[in-house]
């Protein structure tokens, strides 16, 4: 099998759609021989947050010299993301090597009449094998959708589970309500782990009226996940935002200070990477209690080296150019509160592209009225997919300036085109959010023109 073979492979088995359970997975990784029975894990889920929780920890643990896995999906700039070992991803090698043992065994499975492994069950399986198969001190695993039927909780007890903030999102999978949905997440919490997870519950009794049902629904989700807590015998670490003070904010980083630890730097942007930032710090902690070596340097340096791509990501800076992940209401919310806290009197320009199962006009709602133009498109080859007409339908309900764009490279064509127009002194940026499918196809149309210009650049300097 060539690395192309493996790919085609791979494809093909997204035919298999989703299936949560834990029944076909099991199957596959005894047919493997259970390799992931050999490694030490922190398992996260959650809603949002998950990958820069992940980030952030995958950094400190590489500071403090552990050989480092992480597994996260879905990969946005670069396929083999999703299988690191210390930030590097998986080789072309060794994505083949193991592709070749997965795919044998789900084909044996087929040979004797059962379910052929999903997509997500493959790299599931794949990635526990290149990580058994490299020895990794520990592997950062995010879980996909779920948690307690998702492929990766196959997994024993992890050392820690972390559970990020959790709201509404796959209702057909998980639940049509918040404490349904926190339900499956805190299946990852296993009697002989540690768990650690984000209480997002407003402080005080004040809370406005319309945002009432809100609070109880998250209520509900806390004292969900305490009594899986209680049910396994786990004893559990509730990390408070609103613990975080001396908070500042630039470009280029942010800064806080959290309980002992003082003036803490991050590289990530948006208001809510200090609620992930010190969930990471809450995590290690409880690794530190466990024997692991990491002294306060090691996690200074790990929490400001952590890089998380399509999260309020840079990816050009004239014009100023950001992707966002944002594909649900919540994150949608977060990317309100990051564009008004850094670009006050500043012209936006949106991209958006979601699929057509999610919140999209809670998302237009929230987001609409920051933006002097917007941008809909479809995320390719995704049969999910909402059409770009459908949200910029959607949109005027929120704006006048909407327009439909027939691709992604017309989409970021436009948005530069309008960028360049007059605008009062105003410098313009623009948002390129929604669906991380679609994010990783602008991210290397934005780095193939940064190279074209720097080249050009350096070809007027020699003339």
């Amino acid at each position: 099998m060539t690395y192309r073979e493996a790919i085609a492979y791979k494809d093909s088995t997204l035919q298999y759609g989703s299936v949560p359970g834990l029944e076909t997975i099991r199957e596959l990784m005894n047919r493997l021989g259970n390799p992931q029975d050999t490694l030490h894990y922190i398992h996260i889920a959650g809603t949002n947050g998950k990958g820069s929780v992940s980030a952030y920890l995958s950094a400190v643990l590489k500071e403090a010299g552990y050989k480092t896995g992480s597994y996260n999906s879905p990969p946005v700039y670069e396929y083999r993301e999703f299988a690191r070992i210390n930030g590097r991803n998986i080789s072309e090698a060794n994505y083949t090597r193991y592709m070749e043992q997965v795919s044998e065994a789900a084909d044996m499975m087929v040979a004797d009449g059962l379910a052929h492994p999903t997509v997500f069950e493959i790299e599931t399986a794949l990635a526990f094998l290149f990580f058994a198969g490299q020895k990794c001190d520990i592997v950062v695993l995010e879980a996909g959708m779920g948690g307690a039927l998702d492929a990766t909780n196959i997994i024993q007890a992890p050392d820690v589970a972390v559970l990020t903030s959790i709201t509404m999102d796959h209702a057909d999978y998980l639940g049509h309500t918040l404490s349904e949905i926190a339900g499956q997440k805190a299946g990852i919490i296993k009697k002989g782990c540690k768990a650690v997870f984000l209480d997002t519950r407003r402080a005080g009794s004040a809370a406005p009226s319309a945002s009432q049902a809100l609070d109880e629904e998250r209520e509900q989700v806390t004292n969900r996940i305490i009594q899986r807590c209680c049910e396994q015998d786990v004893v559990y670490t509730m990390v408070s935002p609103a613990e975080a003070y001396d908070i500042r904010h630039t470009f280029q980083k942010q800064v806080f200070s959290y309980k002992s630890c003082k003036k803490m730097k991050i590289s990530l942007l948006g208001t809510y990477q200090i609620d992930n930032a010190i969930l990471a710090i809450n995590v290690i902690e409880q690794l530190r209690n466990m024997g692991y070596k990491i002294s306060d340097q090691q996690l200074r340096r790990g929490l400001e080296a952590a890089v998380w791509p399509g999260r309020f990501d840079i990816v050009c800076k004239k014009p100023l150019f950001i992707l966002d992940g944002a594909h649900n209401e919540d994150a949608a919310r977060r990317l309100a509160e990051s564009v008004e806290l850094y670009f006050t009197n500043r012209r936006i320009i949106y991209i958006m592209g979601v699929l057509k199962d999610k919140e999209y006009e809670k998302i237009c709602e929230l987001t609409a009225p920051y933006a002097s133009d917007i941008i809909t498109v479809a995320t390719p080859h995704n049969r999910r997919a909402l059409p770009a007409l459908d949200l910029a339908e959607t949109a005027r309900r929120f704006h006048t300036q909407v327009t439909a764009a027939d691709s992604i490279e017309e989409a970021v064509e436009l948005a530069l085109l309008l960028a360049q127009m007059p605008s009062g002194g105003q410098e313009p940026v623009i948002i390129a959010f929604g669906s991380l499918s679609y994010l990783g196809e602008i991210y290397h149309m934005m780095q193939h023109r940064e190279q074209i210009r720097s080249d050009s650049h350096g070809r007027q300097r020699e003339d």
